[in-house]
């Protein structure tokens, strides 16, 4: 019975007791860009009624993708996971441009394929983020958490 108390202390130690979902290494500047990435995707379309307006809203959302990425590199975080979520981004932002170009010579602020890539471009930040975050929480290496 005292194994099991003191063990459970022990990893209540080890979690941290403050209520935070990250813990100390959690990488307090990425979390806040995250968190402004995050509230970016989600606003992004919310007030369009086109795919072709939308597309313009995900736009917006360079700049913020590579600033979060360069603090994942700055902290040595990058790992395969994150690698395949910027190139499934990447493909889907290729994807969402090129049926821009289609709805535009089409004349056609709703054309499908554009409003499908839009989706899929979305998803793809969705998925980023929930790579990113991901990583952001992990322990580091040799924190001790490691298997013995």
């Amino acid at each position: 019975m005292r194994a099991a108390a003191a063990l459970t202390a022990c990893t209540a130690l080890v979690a941290g007791c403050g209520g935070d979902p990250a813990p100390d290494w959690g990488y307090p500047e990425l979390g806040k860009g995250l968190r402004s990435l995050s509230r970016a995707v989600d606003g992004a379309c919310g007030r369009t009624e086109t795919p072709e307006s939308c597309a313009e809203d995900l736009d917006r959302l360079t700049a913020p993708t590579e600033r979060a990425f360069a603090q994942v590199l700055e902290h040595e975080l990058l790992d395969v996971g994150t690698v395949a979520a910027m190139n499934e981004l990447d493909r889907a932002r290729e994807l969402r441009v090129a049926a821009a170009e289609e709805a535009r010579s089409r004349q056609d602020p709703h054309h499908l394929p554009l409003a499908r890539a839009v989706a899929a471009e979305k998803l793809a930040y969705q998925r980023l983020l929930d790579e990113l975050e991901r990583l952001r929480t992990a322990p580091p290496p040799g924190d001790g958490t490691d298997p013995v």
